[in-house]
């Protein structure tokens, strides 16, 4: 199997929603584990040891709740960036991602360099910058 980078997410104690949604965003196969399933008793069994997410475009995200015996800081540690020339596509995830419950910290516009870019927060505190790469024009 060739190397691949993706992002891994800590959340405090909602990774299995935060997962729900970009499942309902991208599409494909979540998988999860709890930390029950591999041993854990009490009222953190529940809570997501593993999650990844792997989307039909080639996407894949994993995530997980913090362990009670670790910090947390939410948000600071990550931002996703999605790019591409799939215009259509890359707006529908600006949309789902922007919206419910997410902030817009930067519009979804056209930029000076000519692709159309937008900045947001989403509902889990994840920042996500998404780029429509402009066509190039022949010379």
């Amino acid at each position: 199997m060739a190397s691949r980078l993706n992002p891994y997410i800590g959340f405090k104690d909602n990774a299995r929603q935060a997962m729900e949604f970009y499942k309902e965003v991208f599409g494909g196969e979540l998988r999860i584990n709890t930390f029950g399933e591999f041993g854990m008793e009490g009222p953190d069994a529940d809570k997501v040891m593993h999650a990844m997410l792997e989307a039909p475009n080639g996407y894949t995200i994993m995530a997980s709740d913090t362990p009670p015996e670790q910090q947390f800081t939410p948000g600071s540690q990550i931002s996703m960036s999605i790019s591409g020339t799939e215009a259509d596509e890359l707006r529908g995830y600006w949309e789902a991602l922007s919206g419910k419950g997410g902030t817009v910290t930067v519009p979804f516009e056209k930029q000076m360099w000519g692709d159309e870019f937008g900045m947001c927060v989403d509902q889990f505190g994840i920042s996500w910058m998404v780029n429509v790469v402009a066509e190039q024009q022949q010379g």
